[in-house]
């Protein structure tokens, strides 16, 4: 994603909001009924070798294939792409979450304010379009309760838009052109679904279409749902 080239003094570091910069494992329940697996660098299925449950999301912005940039994704997680301190003026960078509006980029740290579901798809060699489907009718049964995001990995954007199209989906829907986010995420394959409480902390991933049929897709968002609110309140 583009940088503003706007200099921001250099915090220091610390252990940070991540687990990891290049990637996060979740705990998450594989139901390999229909499991279509897609490469990553970092290995592995979603979440199948940590307990990372509770932990922050990593942030990203990835293009709105409605109209966002044509670029890859910023997976930054902070703004210097060196360890010095202060950084060197020619290794600053804008982190994902900074990436100025004006890109049409979706920001995943914007979608923090309420309960958050992430789902992963991609189109050669899959059938991940019906749990896409499913995620779609029960994101408009959690309209302003809940917010959803559709990830597209690695397919022609003609071919998104198209596939969007036809499917009527109204939920936002980001192009991951290089797979940079999924491999961020450790998507083995798809169709996965990853759950977060508001605040983008990490509640739990499913992965596989018997594991996310609607019945089941509706009773984990309301497990979500209710798990937030305990959350919120037990806060205050």
């Amino acid at each position: 994603m583009p940088d503003d080239g706007q200099k921001r003094p250099r915090p220091a570091r610390s252990g940070g909001r991540y687990v990891a910069v290049v990637g996060i494992a979740f705990i998450i329940l594989i139901a390999v009924a229909t499991y279509n697996t897609v490469s990553n660098s970092s290995g592995g299925l979603l979440g199948v070798t940590a307990t990372t449950r509770g932990h922050p999301l990593p942030e990203f912005a990835v293009p709105n294939v409605r109209g966002g940039p044509d670029a890859d994704a910023n997976i930054f997680q902070d703004d210097c792409a060196s360890s010095a301190n202060p950084c060197p003026s020619d290794q600053r960078r804008a982190p994902a979450c900074r990436i100025p509006r004006r890109f049409h980029a979706i920001r995943v740290c914007d979608l923090f304010n309420r309960p958050l579901v992430i789902s992963f798809w991609f189109l050669k060699g899959a059938s991940c379009l019906p749990t896409q489907d499913n995620v779609s009718k029960v994101a408009r049964r959690f309209r302003g309760r809940v917010n959803f995001l559709s990830i597209d990995v690695r397919d022609g954007r003609t071919d998104v838009n198209r596939t969007v199209a036809e499917h009527r989906w109204r939920m936002p829907v980001g192009w991951d052109r290089d797979g940079a986010v999924s491999d961020l995420y450790r998507v083995g394959g798809c169709p996965t679904v990853a759950f977060a409480y508001p605040g983008g902390i990490f509640a739990g991933a499913k992965a596989g279409e018997a594991a996310l049929t609607k019945p089941k897709l509706m009773a984990d968002v309301r497990r979500l749902l209710a798990d937030s609110r305990r959350r919120e309140g037990t806060s205050r």
